[in-house]
């Protein structure tokens, strides 16, 4: 959350069309999540974005160093900024 979710949803407040992706991303974390059988839990979210970030990694993704763009933020964040809302 310290290092995007804070600033992407201050972003998302502004920009609807984020806000729109990440409600988005959220439905389709909370379906994949749902189909393992296991409850919604902060733990489990965290073990989500752990291994999201392991697999964009794998993948040749990097995180920004520079600030972000958030009118065109990658599927990654979007979705790790999914992950942040889940879990608050």
């Amino acid at each position: 959350m310290s290092e995007f979710g804070q600033t992407g949803l201050a972003v998302a407040a502004v920009v609807p069309g984020l806000a729109a992706a990440i409600d988005q991303h959220a439905a389709a974390v909370r379906d994949s999540i749902r189909a393992t059988g296991r409850p919604m839990t902060r733990a489990g979210l965290a073990g989500y974005a752990t291994g999201l970030r392991e697999a964009a990694t794998d993948h040749g993704w990097s995180a920004p160093d520079t600030p972000i763009d958030w009118t065109r933020a990658d599927w990654v964040l979007v979705r790790l900024i999914a992950v942040c809302v889940l879990s608050s």
